[in-house]
Formats: C-alpha cells, sequence, structure tokens
C-alpha cells in the first residue's frame, strides 16, 4: 500500500509536467520557427556576401564596415538613425506627455470619463495600415479634410506628406493619434493604485494639481513610466507600418521620412525605384538595430527600475 501511494505522488508531477509541456510546445514550436530561428540566420548571413538571394563568401564584419563607414551607405544609415530619434523623442514629450495629462483628467472623474476611456483607446484597435491609409487620405493636399478645415479659416494649408518640412511630424502625429489611448489606460491604472487616502491627505494640505501631480502622483507610478518608456524606445526604433503606408519604401520625399525599418527592408528586398539588393548589408542592418535596441533597452530598465526603488 505505502509502495502505491509513493508511485502515485511522484507519477501525478510528472504527468502534470508532460501536459505542460505539450500545452507549451506549439508556442515554442511557432517562436523558434519565426523568431529565433529568423533572429539566427541574420546573424549568419552578416557576415557573408550574397550571390542574389544565396550567400556565397564569408567577409566577416564588411557589411557592417559598409553600412556605419562606407558612403552613401552611412548617409543613409545615419540619417535614418536620427529620424527614430526624431521619432523617440516626439513621442515621449507629445504622445505621453499628453497621454499622463489626460489619464489624471480621467482619475478625476469628470462627467463622462467612463465614455472618454472608450473613445481614447478606441483607435488602438485598429490596423496600423488602416491608420496610416486614414491619414494619408486626410492629408492630401486636394481633397483632404485637414486642408479643408483650414480653408474654412482662410488658411492654405501645405502638401503635408510631399514637403520635407512636415512629412515627418504628419506621420508623427498620426502615430501619436493611433497609440494615444495605450499609454493613457497603462498610466491611469497606475494613477488608480494610489490610495485615495493619500490624495485626499495632500489635497486637505492645500495642494493643487500641480503640486499633486509632480509630489504625488508622479513618484507613485513609476513602475507604469517604466513600462510606458521602454516600449516607447522599442515602438520608436522599429518604426515601419505607418511610414512605410503613408510615405512609401524610400522615405519620401528626399528621404525626410526614412527610418531604419524602411531602410533596413530597402537593403534586404530592394525597392521599386531601386533594384539593387543586398541581403547581407540588409542583415547586418537588423543585427545592428537588435544589438542597439536591446542594449538600450537593458540599461534604461535598470535605470528606471532603480529610480522606482529610489522613490
Amino acid at each position: 500500500m505505502n509502495n502505491d501511494r509513493r508511485r502515485s505522488t511522484t507519477f501525478l508531477p510528472r504527468r502534470r509536467s508532460l501536459w505542460i509541456f505539450f500545452l507549451l510546445l506549439p508556442a515554442l514550436v511557432v517562436m523558434t520557427l519565426f523568431v529565433v530561428w529568423p533572429l539566427l540566420s541574420a546573424l549568419r548571413f552578416a557576415f557573408y556576401e550574397f550571390n542574389g538571394l544565396l550567400p556565397s563568401n564569408f567577409i566577416g564584419l564588411e557589411n557592417f564596415r559598409k553600412v556605419l563607414f562606407e558612403e552613401p551607405y552611412s548617409d543613409w544609415t545615419y540619417n535614418a538613425f536620427w529620424h527614430n530619434v526624431i521619432v523617440f523623442v516626439s513621442l515621449m514629450i507629445f504622445e505621453n506627455g499628453t497621454a499622463f495629462l489626460i489619464a489624471f483628467a480621467l482619475l478625476k472623474g469628470l462627467p463622462g470619463h467612463r465614455i472618454h476611456q472608450v473613445i481614447i483607446f478606441l483607435p488602438v484597435v485598429l490596423s496600423s495600415v488602416i491608420v496610416g491609409f486614414l491619414w494619408k487620405l486626410f492629408l492630401h493636399p486636394l481633397f483632404g479634410i485637414v486642408n479643408g478645415a483650414l480653408a474654412l479659416v482662410h488658411i492654405h494649408g501645405p502638401a503635408w506628406l510631399g514637403n520635407e518640412k512636415t512629412a515627418l511630424g504628419s506621420i508623427i502625429f498620426a502615430n501619436v493619434w493611433h497609440w494615444l489611448g495605450f499609454p493613457t489606460l497603462v498610466l491611469l491604472a497606475g494613477m488608480q493604485r494610489i490610495s485615495a487616502e493619500v490624495i485626499e491627505a495632500a489635497r486637505l494640505d492645500g495642494a493643487g494639481d500641480y503640486v499633486l501631480l509632480r509630489r504625488i502622483i508622479w513618484p507613485l507610478i513609476a513602475p507604469s513610466v517604466t513600462i510606458v518608456c521602454i516600449l516607447t524606445f522599442i515602438g520608436s526604433f522599429n518604426w515601419f507600418e505607418i511610414p512605410y503606408v503613408m510615405a512609401g519604401l524610400t522615405g519620401s520625399p528626399g528621404g525626410s521620412t526614412d527610418v531604419l525599418g524602411l531602410y533596413f527592408y530597402r537593403t534586404a528586398f530592394g525597392s521599386v525605384t531601386n533594384g539593387i539588393q543586398d541581403f547581407g548589408q540588409g542583415s547586418a542592418l537588423a543585427v545592428l538595430m537588435f544589438l542597439f535596441v536591446a542594449g538600450f533597452s537593458f540599461v534604461a530598465l535598470r535605470f528606471l527600475r532603480r529610480r522606482e526603488i529610489q522613490l
């Protein structure tokens, strides 16, 4: 009897572990085929010269040297990288800053705040391709509703996506409209976790909205801020769908909307206007993007986590 009980007690955990393994197996297969294997392949191909679609000769770090130090490739690389930096800074200021203020307004429970939560988050559920086509129509210089609205107040709107000075800003604005609801709800969730007694005590001490935001709410929502900042950084340097739909694969006009995602795709697979493709250089760009995003995210995450502990 005792032996049977021991066998049954040891058999159940094994059976449970086996069942968990079979449940996780499909996800592991998908991750291996579509994430791990492409990453390892890109790392390998970055060290080869390509003859069409097949690797021919091992050339070491030559592809990395070309994309970083040899003109005109280096100029294109740093131009695209600079635009990604502009996108990141702009989203941090305009998207996340606006989300912080909207989240505080929703926290105060203004009339209709529940409906506004749905309205603000609604664009997030839309596809990036749909948002890109939508705002491309809105910003059309002849029949777009943006220039139509400006014409009502006797202002002649520019060709938003055809002007080097306004093209990148227009695409950033479309991205802010698309994703504003996500950081808003993340920050709102962080604010709602703050004890009502803490906010009430601050109000009784005479704290206004500015002091409350700066001295009470901002330090206490540090974990939510960490999530928003890291995801904004990763999204900014993986930017592809909206600029591709709104400005095209070449980053027109004049490369003013070119970002690393577009440059990588154009280099690896070619484009309609540029039939030249080099999968080795494209793989080198992909590896550099991965190392930069992963490395910077790791450092930033450690810094922001330390800030949470200090606060």
